[in-house]
C-alpha cells in the first residue's frame, strides 16, 4: 500500500471515529480511497443554517505533499467557490 493511501486510510477512519459535527465523509467507491464524498450541514446561526450541500474531495498519489481537489456537486454561493463548484484556494508562500 502506498503511503498515501495509508494516509488517507489513517484519516478516514479518525473521521469516522470521531466525526466532526455538520460534516459526514464516506467514500465514493469502497475501493478507492483517493475519493472522498463529503455532506456538509449548514451550520445554525448562519446562513447556510438548514442547508445540506453534497461535495467530492479527490486525492492525488502523491498525497500529502499535494493538495486535494475540492468541488461542491451542490450548488452554493461563497466567495471562494467557482460556479462550477470548485474551491479556490491560494496558498501564499512567505
Amino acid at each position: 500500500m502506498a503511503s498515501s493511501a495509508r494516509a488517507l486510510a489513517k484519516e478516514l477512519k479518525s473521521l469516522q471515529e470521531e466525526p466532526v459535527e455538520g460534516f459526514k465523509i464516506t467514500l465514493v467507491d469502497e475501493n478507492n480511497l483517493y475519493d472522498w464524498q463529503v455532506a456538509i450541514f449548514g451550520p445554525p446561526g448562519t446562513l447556510y443554517q438548514g442547508g445540506y450541500f453534497k461535495a467530492h474531495i479527490r486525492f492525488p498519489g502523491d498525497y500529502p505533499y499535494s493538495p486535494p481537489s475540492f468541488r461542491f456537486l451542490s450548488r452554493i454561493w461563497h466567495p471562494n467557490v467557482y460556479e462550477n463548484g470548485e474551491v479556490i484556494i491560494v496558498i501564499q508562500e512567505k
